[in-house]
């Protein structure tokens, strides 16, 4: 299992636990549905953002961008 998928897994675990203190206090549980949903979004996004790509085999080529600036 790599690093992403064991953090979003853990980031299903906060909303389940969120998701349950939630209906054991009562929140009516559309509003529970709404930001359960939210949440998943949100850890997601952050799963992506977090987790690192894979580096580039040997003899792949990577693309790379270089800036050229005019001199006057």
């Amino acid at each position: 299992m790599n690093s992403s998928m064991v953090y979003f897994l853990g980031f299903l675990l906060v909303i389940a636990g969120l998701a349950y203190g939630a209906i054991m206090l009562g929140v009516p549980s559309l509003w529970v549905g709404i930001g359960a949903l939210v949440l998943v979004g949100i850890a997601l996004m952050s799963t992506v953002t977090n987790t690192k790509r894979p580096s580039a085999a040997d003899g792949e080529v990577t693309r790379t961008t270089t800036t050229v600036t005019e001199e006057a």
